[in-house]
């Protein structure tokens, strides 16, 4: 309390020196004073967060130009009329003691309306209020794909530079291109098949007819910045709500499975697995597993760094035997991979860490245990044993029926390894792989929602852990993906959440955002990094909800 009592008469101290050292002949106030700044108007019983229309004000000419755009809702192709500005909400911008007569709340602008504004001083000037309906002049390519390869474009909008990474040729393609609204390219690359082999250009003019911007389309191999992810390079690339795929069966869906193109999404109630590609979200196809098929044989579903993917029954719902099936690719049919008998809980959850062609660890966690999970080595593609260790962590009150454990080194059983929960504590938790010890802590998510999936990878240089949080009650919509930063050792700084950044992940894509409850707590979360090294796609998805997928990248602008 001292200490604000001192603070507080410091800055009297302050304020009152500056007092004595100027005069009021040396304050002089730089900002215009107008009177009026500006005029809005809205629609009444819109709630849209684009109704709101801003003016530009004629001083000279005493003219207040209210500016609609020429297609309300901006992205529709409605075309707006005059006679829909009948009667228009408005508000007045004031100077202090500054009046407006007569008294603005509505205006049938369709009609020429005039106010008087009287100054502080008692002037008055009088303004004409129009209305100018004004087609856009935004000229901008947001999005540049080339479908076949599922190419992105990396687009500079600054230099007006797109780059097509790829180091094989990719010849005469037709493209999947978004641009500002109303506007038009030309050529358009999604009629007109262009050789990317050689720079091309377009140009997107305007819906005004005359603002004009020229980009240049290039293949090229940028250059990488030092390490880890280009500040704001996440992109959601696409998201999708399950339904929209094929997904109708409710509380089923518990996880995906990344491979190199496709996205693979594991449904407990269906014979097929559905797989999405990657870059697109567009369904490709189905993965045939009907002879797993089953609401607890085919549990969960994940994928290690080759292609392969591993289905897993849950035990002890489904028997006494806990059994993983093999697939490679999308084409292959499941094969028996491991079998062994056990008695404890476990099945709800697998991550692979490495390559089954090569070296991985599988680990699965024991539920209702305090920190307890298996794990089988992989050597030179060989399965060690169809019996696992028994791992036990150390510094846990344990984990509920919700948990994952992902290992950071697939050829190494005593590298560090990470494990989301909900239990005690409820956060993402670093463990030292070799004394089974907590490293570090994340930060504790509320108890009101369930952590239970992680993944790992190293991207340009840097690890990441990418974890979620999952809401399966009918109120709230604290659905989140958090991605961790660990190039420090440490999981104490505020991980990335998507939410804040705009692109709208985090509370928009769970189940209560389609009205629907996930009343088992359960999502998925995985990371994977382009061939070229140049991508980190980051894959999430909410049972009831949605999937979707945000794009980061490490390229050099």
């Amino acid at each position: 309390m001292k200490t604000k009592i001192l603070s507080i008469i410091s800055i009297i101290t302050f304020l009152a020196g500056m007092s004595a050292c100027h005069s009021p002949e040396d304050f002089n106030p730089t900002i215009e004073k107008n009177g009026i700044n500006n005029l809005t108007a809205s629609f009444p019983d819109d709630d849209r967060d684009e109704n709101s229309f801003k003016s530009e004000i004629d001083y000279v000419n005493r003219v207040i130009k209210v500016v609609f755009p020429y297609n309300y809702p901006r992205l529709s192709d409605n075309v707006l009329q005059t006679s829909a500005l009948k009667k228009m909400r408005v508000i007045a911008d004031l100077d202090n003691n500054v009046y407006v007569s007569p008294s603005l709340l509505y205006l049938d602008m369709t009609k020429e309306n005039y106010i008087t504004v009287r100054d502080q001083t008692g002037a008055k000037n009088e303004y004409k209020i129009v209305p100018e309906i004004r087609k856009s002049n935004e000229c901008a390519i947001t999005k540049y794909l080339i479908p076949s390869l599922s190419l992105l474009g990396v687009i500079n909008e600054n230099a007006k530079v797109i780059s097509l990474i790829s180091v094989e040729s990719i010849g005469e393609e037709l493209a999947d291109v978004t641009i500002s609204h109303g506007a038009t390219i030309s050529p358009d690359p999604t009629k007109v098949a262009l050789n990317y082999d050689q720079e091309q250009k377009v140009t997107i003019t305007a819906q005004d007819g005359t603002s004009k911007a020229v980009y240049t389309i290039k293949k090229e191999i940028p250059e990488k910045i030092a390490s880890g992810l280009r500040a704001n390079s996440a992109k959601l690339l696409w998201v999708k709500k399950l339904t929209d795929v094929g997904i109708t069966s409710n509380d089923l869906t518990t996880g995906i499975a990344a491979i190199n193109n496709y996205v693979v999404i594991n449904d407990r109630a269906n014979s097929n697995a559905v797989y999405l590609d990657g870059r697109t979200g567009a369904n490709m196809g189905n993965i045939n597993i009907s002879s797993i098929a089953g609401s607890l044989t085919n549990f969960y579903a994940t994928a290690d760094d080759e292609d392969n993917i591993l289905f897993c029954n849950l035990i002890p719902n489904a028997g006494a035997t806990f059994t993983v099936w093999r697939v490679k690719g999308v084409n292959d049919t499941p094969k028996k991979y491991i079998e062994f008998n056990v008695t404890s809980a476990i099945g709800r959850k697998l991550s692979i860490q490495g390559s089954l062609d090569g070296n991985a660890i599988i680990t699965a966690p024991y539920y209702n245990t305090a920190g307890q999970f298996a794990r089988w080595q992989v050597v030179n593609g060989v399965l060690k044993s169809q019996t696992p260790e028994l791992v036990v962590t150390q510094g846990l009150g344990g984990w509920g029926t919700n948990a994952d454990v992902i290992y950071s080194n697939g050829a190494d059983p005593t590298s560090d390894y990470f494990a989301a929960f909900y239990s005690t504590p409820r956060n993402v938790c670093w463990f030292d792989g070799k004394t089974h010890t907590i490293k570090a802590n994340g930060p504790e998510i509320s108890g009101n929602w369930i952590q239970n999936a992680i993944d790992y990878t190293v991207f340009n240089k840097v690890p990441y852990a990418l974890s979620n949080s999952v809401n399966s009650f009918t109120w709230g919509t604290d659905d989140s993906i958090y991605l961790f930063d660990l190039s420090g050792n440490s999981l104490t700084n505020q991980p990335v959440k998507f939410g804040s950044d705009g692109l709208g992940v985090n509370g928009n894509y769970g189940a209560k955002a389609l009205g629907k409850q996930n009343a088992n707590g359960t999502g998925d979360v995985a990371l994977k990094v382009s061939s070229d090294g140049y991508y980190l796609y980051i894959y999430f998805m909410f049972t009831n909800g949605y999937i979707g997928c945000v794009q980061c990248d490490c390229i050099d602008m």
